[in-house]
C-alpha cells in the first residue's frame, strides 16, 4: 500500500499517534510487522487542533515528505481575548489581562499588520530543535529558551464571527507559521492578551478537510479506496 492519505485529526490525538495508528493497520493488511511499514505526516498539527493532517504511505512516498510539509495552509481559528495562555492554547496556564473590549474596527485595523510577510518568533512549547533539543522539552523543564524570529507569508486573515471575548477567523498562511504565535501577537497589539482555544486545518494547497476520512473509522478497506497515487499529487 503507496500513497498519500488524507485524514481528519481529533483533538487529543497528536501528529505521531495518527501515523502509529495508520501503520499498525497498513502492517496488519499486508501481513507485516509495524516496524516494517513506512508511514510519515507532511505538518504537525497540536494535540487540542483537529482538522487536515496528509499521511505519506510507503518509502516511496515518506522521503518526498519535505515537498508536502512546504505548501501552504489554511486554518479556521477560535481566540479568547481578553486572557492568555503560557502555551498559547487551552493546555497552559491561563492568565487574566485585561477586561478592555475591542470593538471590531480596532481588531480589524489590528490584523492588517499581520497580512503580508512578517517576521514570528515560533513558541517555545514547539518542535523547533534549540541547541540540538526540541524547544518544548526545554520549556517543560523550566529552561530559558531563546529561538531567532524567522519570516513567514499571511496570505489571508480574516473575521468570520466576533463576540466578545470570543473572536474567529480564518487563516491561509505560508509553510512555518505557528497560528498560536499570530493568535498571541494579535492579543498584544490590542492589548488584550488572547490564545487559541481551537484551530482545525482545512486545507493544505490543493487538498481539502471533506475529502479527509476521521482517524477513528479507518478500515484497511476504507484507505484502499482513499489512497491518492502519483494521479492524485499536485
Amino acid at each position: 500500500m503507496q500513497g498519500l492519505l488524507l485524514v481528519d485529526k481529533p483533538a487529543g490525538w497528536t501528529s505521531f499517534d495518527v501515523v502509529n495508528y495508520v501503520r499498525k493497520m497498513v502492517a496488519t493488511a499486508e501481513g507485516k510487522k509495524p516496524k516494517s511499514v513506512k508511514v510519515g505526516h507532511s505538518g504537525t498539527l497540536d494535540p487540542f487542533a483537529t482538522g487536515l493532517l496528509i499521511l505519506l504511505i510507503g518509502k516511496d512516498y515518506t522521503k518526498r515528505a519535505g515537498e508536502f510539509s512546504k505548501l501552504d495552509k489554511t486554518y479556521e481559528i477560535t481566540a479568547k481575548l481578553g486572557q492568555t495562555s503560557s502555551t498559547g492554547d487551552p493546555e497552559g496556564e491561563i492568565t487574566a489581562v485585561s477586561d478592555k473590549k475591542p470593538s471590531l474596527e480596532d481588531i480589524q485595523t489590528a490584523l492588517e499588520q499581520f497580512k503580508g510577510e512578517i517576521e514570528q518568533i515560533p513558541p517555545a512549547f514547539s518542535a523547533i530543535k534549540v541547541n540540538g533539543q526540541r524547544a518544548y522539552k526545554l520549556a517543560r523543564a523550566g529552561k530559558e529558551v531563546i529561538i531567532e524570529p524567522r519570516k513567514v507569508t499571511i496570505n489571508r486573515l480574516e473575521i468570520t464571527d466576533y463576540n466578545y471575548p470570543e473572536l474567529k477567523l480564518i487563516a491561509n498562511v505560508s509553510s512555518g507559521t505557528y497560528v498560536r504565535t499570530l493568535v498571541e501577537d494579535l492579543g498584544k497589539a490590542l492589548g488584550t492578551g488572547a490564545y487559541s482555544t481551537a484551530l482545525r486545518r482545512t486545507q493544505v494547497d490543493n487538498y481539502t478537510i471533506d475529502k479527509a476520512i476521521d482517524v477513528k473509522g479507518i478500515t484497511a478497506e476504507l484507505m484502499a479506496e482513499h489512497i491518492l497515487g502519483d494521479s492524485g499529487l499536485l
